[in-house]
């Protein structure tokens, strides 16, 4: 991919039930859902329009055992995929998988920052630019954000790491600043303290929808959970923060259409 060091470039969700995963955000991202023939863990694709957003996997039935829980993760790219695990475990980062080749796609690592949030960075080897992250296009990915336990330790990691700046802030009374990030000038997403007693650190990524009570319905009615919204954020849109029947977190973005 010829995508730059510190983009977002792929989403991977980790569930305990493909068909039924697959159902759900077809209902409200609307996403097709295609297999990938002789993958691992029963690989499949999400995509629309033509272009494809993201991943699905079954949870290996290791992490299910260490405690791991059904969930999305986001591929960072890299310039060099062993040099930024080197780097990222030196500045007291861990490790999950190590860089690793998948035949004929790229190079990954699972790593986490040093407050435990969890994400992927890879070198891919095919031309072209990915889209996974584009902001304004129905069914991709328009914002990524980080709750974390330590703010400036997380922003100065990233920062470093990725080449990320701080953008504009939002003040939240008690739960403190609501962190932009900027890469190359564009809005990537932002970084927030984690409400106190909730998940641990962790990435929640918002993809946008065509209409966000369209979305609502779909969520309630294929059997996810809605926590917080629709609400209104700077732009006059809305944004919903849900989980999948599987306890997958995850957000919606989009406009009240009514």
């Amino acid at each position: 991919m010829t995508n730059r060091h510190g983009d977002f470039i792929w989403y991977e969700l980790l569930t305990s039930d493909q068909d039924a995963a697959a159902t759900f955000y077809g209902a409200v991202v609307g996403w097709q859902s295609r297999a990938v023939e002789g993958a691992a863990h029963g690989y499949r694709i999400f995509g629309i329009a033509g272009a494809d957003v993201g991943g699905s996997m079954t949870l290996p039935a290791e992490a299910a055992q260490a405690g791991g829980r059904p969930g999305w993760l986001g591929y960072i790219a890299v310039d060099d995929v062993d040099a930024a695990a080197a780097a990222i475990v030196a500045a007291g980062g861990a490790q999950h998988i190590p860089p690793t080749d998948i035949p004929g796609i790229g190079r990954f690592a699972m790593l986490a920052d040093p407050q435990g949030g969890i994400f992927y960075v890879m070198r891919g080897m095919a031309a072209g630019t990915s889209t996974a992250f584009a902001p304004g296009m129905v069914g991709h990915c328009h914002w990524n954000e980080l709750a974390t336990s330590d703010q400036p330790a997380a922003l100065a990691f990233y920062g470093t790491q990725f080449g990320w700046r701080k953008g504009d802030v939002m003040p939240m009374g008690e739960m403190g600043d609501y962190q932009f990030l900027t890469h190359h000038d564009v809005g990537l997403g932002a970084v927030m303290t984690r409400p106190e007693g909730g998940p641990s650190p962790m990435w929640r990524f918002y993809f946008g929808v065509p209409d966000i009570d369209a979305a609502a319905r779909a969520i309630d009615e294929k059997g996810g959970t809605i926590h917080h919204g629709p609400s209104e954020v700077p732009g006059g849109i809305f944004v919903i923060v849900g989980s999948d029947p599987q306890g997958a977190m995850f957000g919606v973005v989009g406009p009240r259409k009514a």
